[in-house]
């Protein structure tokens, strides 16, 4: 089993910047990749960046090079630096944890922190 906690959301005005972190427990020596979601309001839960066990990053297009995903060495924290932030990047941000194919490759989510930009 793998917890997540997610912080750092908050309320921004347009072009600002906000971090936010995961902070995971359990059994974090099972987790592989990991990533960012967030959902908007009547909109699907959408992927914003992921980060493997390697160090390899992916973003969504609607981000690319605003956002940048990181982690440490153990994993853990994770964190989502976003910069010039815009009204339509209003959501639920939901941090999310693959355990590793040996390990079952289950998902595992956190419960969001809300991100509000005003224009």
């Amino acid at each position: 089993q793998v917890q997540l906690v997610e912080s750092g959301g908050g309320l921004v005005q347009a072009g600002g910047s906000l971090r936010l972190s995961c902070a995971a427990s359990g059994s974090i020596f099972s987790i592989g990749a990991m990533g960012w979601y967030r959902q908007a309001p009547g909109k699907q839960r959408e992927l914003v960046a992921s980060i493997t066990t390697g160090g390899i990053t992916n973003y969504a297009d609607s981000v690319k090079g605003r956002f940048i995903i990181s982690r440490d060495s153990a994993k853990n924290p994770m964190y989502l630096q976003m910069n010039s932030l815009k009204p339509e990047d209003t959501a639920v941000y939901y941090c999310n944890a693959r355990t590793a194919v040996t390990f079952g490759g289950m998902d595992y989510w956190g419960k969001g922190t809300v991100v509000t930009v005003s224009s």
